[in-house]
């Protein structure tokens, strides 16, 4: 998905539109069905403007720079490692980055039993309210933590922390572990754990595991985890 939206974003340049859905279409090289539905997310995020039938680059995209194609390098690195975590828990795994006081996420594989999740490829969740949230902010630096720690913290279900000493503890296991948790913060009856993923000494994305909490079982994902952490961070390292 990411891959065609930035097949879309590149018919921009240099000529920089606008274009109709029809001349996306045949820039791209994509239907356009596919074309028209990327086109509205893109839109959504901010990362096109649509008027009337014309399409052209939006306000945000210019404030992301280089972002997008940097996902996508992370995202075709961390495939293997996600498709391994899938095949050694068969759960639904997830990669994520941060974005402001959101996770975004750039890849999620189903597990063999769908669980109703708010979370979506593209789409954005709270820091404080998922695994992967957590993991990033645990390791973003301090700076980061208080900023979020002044506002009040949202909350998604009756379970999502909104006391900011609370999440404070829960961040300070978190940096002393390596592993984050999550107990139907983002949605009820799902659990999740997550471990960051680095690059040199810089926290750039996390990979978690979510499953209904009826079975979740800390020690037996928590190896898988952070394995396929591990690994990714040592490819991103160069080291692979």
């Amino acid at each position: 998905m990411l891959e065609k939206a930035a097949g879309i974003l590149e018919c921009f340049s240099p000529s920089g539109g606008p274009f109709r859905l029809s001349e996306l279409s045949e820039r791209a090289g994509l239907p356009k069905p596919t074309v028209h539905r990327l086109a509205a997310d893109l839109v959504r995020l901010g990362w096109l403007e649509r008027s009337g039938a014309q399409y052209r680059l939006g306000a945000k995209l210019f404030e992301l720079g280089s972002l997008v194609p940097h996902r996508l390098d992370l995202r075709e690195a961390a495939l293997p490692f996600l498709q391994d975590l899938y095949e050694a828990t068969r759960e639904t795994v997830h990669l994520g980055v941060r974005d402001g006081m959101d996770v975004v996420y750039l890849e999620r594989i189903h597990g063999h039993e769908a669980l109703q999740l708010p979370s979506r490829i593209g789409g954005t969740l709270p820091l404080s309210c998922t695994a992967v949230g957590k993991a990033l902010l645990a390791f973003s630096g301090t700076e980061l933590t208080e900023r979020l720690l002044a506002e009040p913290l949202p909350s998604l279900t009756p379970h999502s922390i909104t006391d900011p000493a609370r999440l404070r503890m829960a961040l300070e296991k978190i940096q002393v572990s390596g592993l984050a948790y999550e107990e139907q913060e983002a949605a009820p009856g799902v659990s999740c754990i997550a471990a960051p993923v680095f690059s040199g000494g810089t926290t750039v994305a996390a990979l978690s595991v979510a499953v209904p909490r009826s079975r979740f079982s800390p020690a037996q994902l928590a190896p898988a985890v952070r394995t396929a952490a591990l690994g990714l961070s040592r490819v991103l390292r160069g080291g692979a």
